[in-house]
């Protein structure tokens, strides 16, 4: 059992060291499905160890000595099952006879994370089903997490998950790390996993906790040895440019209490302006260099509000602009939901509340919280306290973050009271 005091430094520490940790073994062992099972092994017994007898100076050796092990183990055992012949044991358990002691660091490497994710994007895979694996092993979601990313069922994202370790196990694709041609081919799947993790660091889809800055800053230490690797490609700057954009209103996001500040409420003097100034400048060199994809067109909204000194003053024709764009760049219903917004802001109202109903089909978005919640906004707008209260509560029952629940309940309440004042007979 794992001390409270140390339980938030232990389980830090094994979710930063995990993924580094597993492209190892991986790499070393070839089965990925195996080196996962005996990196979580690892893991377990680092979590019932450490508290107590202290962190190993060199605890991703540890992690590595200790996961090797149990894959050591784990074939010993298969192998004596299956009752192979003496020589073919020797030989066998001759390979793996060597284990580095704790405090050494065979294998493992700064960049394994990196690594680990085009080791996902696996050429056996396709790419929803090589995000999802990514996702689990990189950046540490839950299932239900990855679910919620991609707007399924938790169950049928149980088994794409599976069914993408089987594929990889069954195929004659080696899992390691690519060559140069073909992480070129697998950069579209590993810009979106990242672009994912930030997401869900950025505003949590399940917990007490608006943000998870840890797998947000993961994102971002990512995306910046990605930049390193491809400097001259234009998303990846991008793709950095809206990490650092939107992270830099980290502070400001929420309360005292950990309560949701929407944006137009936020102290814009909170926010980070170095991180500003880093992302337009990135931005700024991808569009000039006639780089005009998903992630630029997204990291030019996010510099327009940014840039903006208040509120009032942001050039809402301009990210209008921006998304008309961007919706024509890709199918995704988030995209025409924050469309509608922006064109309520330059059109009034009813104009977002009509591009809403024409998403109301969409099976992607059905019984999304965002739907509710955004219709909400706009019938308030709009004057129908009604209607407004009714989509803040549907929206407040379908969120799993408890910061956006609450939120979205204040603000039924608070039509509500406002409702009850104008009609007191009520």
């Amino acid at each position: 059992m794992i001390p409270k005091s140390a339980e938030p430094v232990v389980e830090h520490l094994l979710r930063d060291l995990a993924p580094q940790v597993l492209a190892a073994v991986a790499r070393r062992h070839g089965d990925f499905s195996a080196a996962e099972d005996a990196v979580q092994e690892a893991l377990i017994a680092a979590a019932a160890q450490w508290p107590a007898g202290g962190v190993p100076a060199n605890p991703r050796g540890w992690l590595y000595h200790v996961a090797l092990r149990k894959i050591t183990d784990h074939l010993r055992s298969e192998m004596a099952r299956r009752r192979r012949e003496d020589a073919v044991a020797t030989q066998v358990w001759a390979e793996w006879a060597f284990v580095p002691p704790p405090d050494v660091e065979v294998g493992v490497q700064e960049d394994d994370s990196l690594a680990l994710l085009f080791m996902c994007c696996h050429p056996a895979l396709t790419p929803p089903s090589a995000i999802a694996l990514t996702l689990r092993a990189v950046g540490g979601l839950t299932t239900a997490q990855i679910a919620r990313a991609f707007l399924v069922p938790e169950a049928t994202m149980a088994q794409r998950i599976s069914r993408a370790k089987l594929s990889i196990k069954a195929s004659d694709v080696p899992f390691e790390v690519p060559g140069a041609g073909e992480r070129a081919a697998r950069l579209s799947a590993v810009l979106h996993v990242l672009y994912l993790i930030f997401n869900e660091g950025y505003a949590s889809s399940t917990g007490a906790q608006l943000q998870r800055t840890d797998l947000a800053n993961e994102a971002i230490r990512l995306a910046r040895m990605l930049r390193e690797l491809l400097p001259h490609d234009g998303e990846v700057a991008g793709l950095l440019a809206l990490m650092l954009l939107t992270d830099a209103r980290r502070h400001a996001r929420t309360g005292a209490s950990g309560e949701l500040i929407p944006l137009d409420e936020q102290d814009r003097s909170l926010w980070d302006r170095g991180q500003i100034a880093e992302g337009v400048a990135l931005v700024s060199g991808a569009l000039a260099a006639g780089s005009v994809g998903p992630y630029a067109i997204q990291a030019a909204i996010s510099a327009v509000h940014d840039e903006a000194a208040s509120a009032d003053e942001t050039d809402w024709p301009q990210i209008h602009a921006l998304y008309l764009v961007l919706e024509r760049m890709s199918d995704n219903p988030m995209v025409s939901l924050n469309r509608a917004i922006a064109a309520a802001m330059v059109q009034g109202p009813h104009a977002g509340l009509e591009l809403i109903r024409a998403l109301d089909d969409d099976p992607r978005l059905r019984g999304h919280y965002r739907l509710d919640a955004v219709r909400a906004h706009l019938l308030e707008r709009a004057g129908d306290a009604a209607g407004a209260m009714a989509h803040y509560r549907a929206a407040a029952e379908r969120t799993a973050s408890a910061p956006e629940r609450d939120y979205l309940t204040l603000k039924a309440a608070h039509l509500a009271a406002a409702q009850a004042d104008a009609d007191p007979g009520t």
